[in-house]
C-alpha cells in the first residue's frame, strides 16, 4: 500500500483507509471513510446524514454517525459520533452503506438539533419529500420514553401526523389570551363562489382572517384552495394572515406581532 501510495496511483484520505485511486472523493465516499476511520463495527449513518443517503435534498449540515451504547469509536475530524442507547439491531439497513432508517434518523436528528427550528426541519423535510409516511415519526418517537426535548417533538409529530388544525387554532386561542387581544371567532363560516368556506381564526370586528396551515395545505391542491379563498377575503377588504402550525413551535413571536400590528391597523387599542 505505501508502494502505490508513493507511486501516485492511489492515495490515504485518512489515517486508517486507502483509497485505491486518486482525485477527490464523492461525498458517499466521505460517508464510508468515516465510518471506516471511526473503528467501530456497528457504525452507521444516522440524523440527518442518514436521511441525505436516504434521499434527502435540500439541508445541508454536518456529517452523523452513531455507535450503540457501549462502543469506544475513535474521534473522526469531520464527524460527528454520536453513542445512543436508541438504536436496535433492525435499525440499520443492510444493503449497501450503513445507514439509520429514515424514520429513526429523522426522531434521532430531531431531538440531537441545537434549535426548534432545526429539529422541526428534519421531522417535515422527510415527509414532505416522501421518505417517510407521517405515522412511522409517532411509533419511533413512542420508542424513546426520556428524553428533555421529548414532549416538544411529540407536538410537532402529532401536527405532522393528523393536520392538528384544532390544536392550532386553539394553542392559537391560548396565545391571544396571553397577549390581551379580543378574543376571535374559531371556523367561521363565508359562503363563496365554489360553496363555503371555513376560516381558522376571524376578528370580526377588526376585519383580521387569520389562517392556520397544517403540513396537509401543501399537497395535492391544497394551495389552489388556499389562494382561491384568501384573494376573495382580501377583495372583500379582510386583512389575512397566514402562520404555518410550525411556526407557532419555532417562530411563534414573529407572526403574533403581525397580527397585533395588523389588528392596530384596523383600529384596536390595547387598553390601558
Amino acid at each position: 500500500m505505501r508502494t502505490e501510495v508513493r507511486a501516485g496511483r492511489w492515495h490515504q484520505p485518512s489515517a486508517h483507509t486507502v483509497a485505491f485511486f486518486t482525485g477527490a472523493l464523492t461525498e458517499r465516499q466521505r460517508w464510508w471513510v468515516a465510518l471506516l476511520e471511526s473503528g467501530c463495527s456497528d457504525a452507521a449513518l444516522d440524523g440527518l446524514t442518514a436521511l441525505q443517503a436516504a434521499g434527502l435534498t435540500g439541508v445541508e449540515g454536518a456529517l452523523v454517525i452513531s455507535c450503540c451504547r457501549g462502543s469506544q469509536p475513535r474521534r473522526v475530524p469531520e464527524a460527528e459520533i454520536r453513542i445512543t442507547r436508541w438504536r436496535c439491531r433492525h435499525d440499520v439497513v443492510g444493503a449497501g452503506i450503513p445507514r439509520v432508517r429514515p424514520s429513526a434518523a429523522s426522531i434521532h436528528e430531531a431531538l440531537w438539533a441545537k434549535t426548534e427550528r432545526q429539529a422541526a426541519l428534519m421531522l417535515v423535510a422527510p415527509v414532505q419529500q416522501r421518505l417517510i409516511p407521517p405515522d412511522r415519526l409517532a411509533r419511533e418517537l413512542a420508542r424513546i420514553r426520556r428524553h428533555p426535548k421529548r414532549s416538544w417533538v411529540g407536538q410537532v409529530v402529532n401536527d405532522i401526523v393528523d393536520g392538528a388544525q384544532a390544536l392550532g387554532e386553539l394553542d392559537f386561542a391560548g396565545l391571544c389570551r396571553r397577549r390581551g387581544w379580543p378574543s376571535p371567532s374559531r371556523q367561521v363560516v363565508r359562503r363563496g363562489p365554489r360553496g363555503r368556506w371555513y376560516l381558522d381564526v376571524s376578528f370580526d370586528e377588526y376585519g383580521v382572517v387569520v389562517e392556520i396551515d397544517g403540513i396537509q395545505h401543501g399537497q395535492g391542491l391544497g394551495p389552489v384552495d388556499d389562494a382561491l379563498r384568501q384573494n376573495a377575503l382580501a377583495m372583500a377588504g379582510d386583512i389575512v394572515l397566514r402562520i404555518p402550525l410550525l411556526g407557532l413551535r419555532v417562530a411563534a413571536d414573529a407572526f403574533l406581532d403581525q397580527v397585533e400590528a395588523a389588528l392596530i391597523v384596523r383600529g384596536w387599542r390595547r387598553a390601558a
